[in-house]
């Protein structure tokens, strides 16, 4: 889009960060969830199967909010998308706060997956149609930052909410609101994709905006190659089954696949209650070890943010597939042989953690964002995205009920050898697209 090297302006940066307040809304909301998963088993009166409703229909919401959010996006612009999203999310953190009733909280998870689905789809396409080749990479992993921030602040404050002898539940799912606010107030600052204003033949608005993006000729040269990438688009579904499209299409949604079916949000969601059911650990220590996973998996999603435009997409997602692999068949071993040592256990779940932070937690997203031509990206996105979210979905919703069938040991050696299976796909199948631009990208497809 823009110049090869040189200096990313303060002003991408800042309106990358705005809109990655998206991923760190969406991160809160997974710890809250797996923190007070063991509080809501008691105000509800829960079995296994009912826990696992209350994560698994927010992801069920969130596969179609990532349904609904391409097409709103490439209709209405980004921006306002990212906007409706936020306000939608504080509706669904205020209507769980009040809930009564369990279905009045399954309702609101499933308001506020319809957000988070839509605004995780965007906030990366988002970011990477504003930013330069040489930093794209970079720029997009702020929304992964973002998330495993989220994730460990929402850690921190469940271990301090545990303390509060009522509601403490409640109190968790009222904070969630505050950042999803600022996510609708910085849509009145940040500009529209460029990208999307020309599609929409708003030329002058585009070129304004390329000019505050990357200040001086850049602006000029970087307005006709968009124009001239969109003029040889038809931006239809139908395309995304042509020849040329077909590749990057299969390589999107398995990706997304990938992401998910091996195993993280097991962790994420269902932490607390692993380590308190299958570590020996007490539920004030259980949610204390989930701020350590926490603050690893924020750590090396940093290290995969300063690594993933030198090394480039491929080594990353390969050697955290590899290291996650080897990680959970040490898991697997230890929960088999040394049950209820919740210290020892902890560590290949922290390796586990660190491996999918820098690889698969990293990549995956930029790779989401930038595989697809400019046109049909929105709509490409939302079915990767969408089928990422129906994965996940499932996971979650078999996995408390696969342990119960197949022990916690099985379980996770299972997630190895799909670990194994992720690691040969993206081999022998994932181009390198490192200090490519989105059309340059584009024109490899049809060669």
């Amino acid at each position: 889009m823009m110049e090869q090297g040189g200096k990313t302006s303060l002003f991408v940066v800042l309106a990358a960060a705005c809109a990655a307040a998206a991923g760190f809304t969406f991160g809160y909301d997974v710890a809250v969830i797996n923190g007070a998963l063991v509080f809501l088993q008691t105000a509800f009166q829960l079995g296994p199967v009912a826990t696992e409703m209350i994560p698994t229909v927010m992801l069920l919401g969130c596969a179609a909010g990532a349904a609904f959010g391409g097409w709103a996006s490439d209709r209405y612009g980004r921006r306002a998308v990212l906007f409706g999203a936020g306000f939608l999310f504080c509706v669904a953190a205020f209507s769980a706060v009040f809930s009564t009733h369990l279905w009045q909280l399954l309702a609101a998870r499933v308001l506020a997956g319809v957000a988070m689905g839509s605004a995780t789809l965007i906030a990366p396409l988002y970011i990477a149609e504003i930013s330069p080749a040489h930093t794209r990479g970079r720029l997009v992993t702020m929304n992964q930052l973002a998330i495993v921030s989220g994730i460990l602040i929402g850690f921190a404050l469940n271990y301090e909410l545990v303390r509060l002898a009522h509601a403490n539940w409640r109190w968790m799912f009222s904070v969630g609101a505050l950042p999803a606010l600022a996510l609708c107030i910085s849509t009145a600052w940040i500009p529209e994709s460029p990208r999307w204003l020309l599609q929409r033949g708003h030329r002058d608005r585009a070129l304004a905006i390329l000019q505050q993006l990357s200040p001086g000729t850049a602006a000029a040269s970087s307005l006709e190659e968009i124009s001239r990438a969109i003029q040889e688009e038809t931006g239809t579904y139908r395309e995304l089954l042509s020849h040329a499209l077909r590749k990057p299409m299969v390589i999107t949604i398995m990706l997304a696949i990938i992401q998910q079916v091996t195993g993280i949000n097991t962790v994420l969601y269902f932490g607390a209650i692993l380590f308190a059911e299958h570590a020996g650990a007490s539920a004030s220590q259980a949610i204390g070890m989930n701020v350590l996973v926490g603050a690893v998996n924020l750590t090396f999603t940093i290290v995969g943010l300063l690594l993933i435009d030198r090394l480039g997409r491929r080594p990353l997602l390969l050697a955290g597939t590899a290291g996650m692999g080897l990680c959970l068949v040490a898991f697997s071993v230890m929960l088999h042989t040394m049950p209820g040592r919740s210290a020892l256990l902890l560590v290949p779940v922290l390796g586990y953690v660190s491996c999918f932070a820098f690889g698969l937690g990293t990549a995956v997203w930029v790779c989401l964002a930038e595989l697809f031509p400019n046109r049909i990206r929105g709509r490409a996105m939302s079915i990767a995205t969408m089928m990422l979210w129906i994965t996940v979905s499932c996971v979650t919703a078999t996995f408390l009920s696969l342990i119960k069938a197949f022990s916690a040991s099985g379980v996770f050696l299972g997630y190895a050898i799909l670990c194994a299976a992720s690691f040969a796909f993206i081999f022998v199948r994932l181009p390198e697209t490192k200090n490519r631009t989105l059309e340059e990208i584009e024109a490899s497809w049809v060669k």
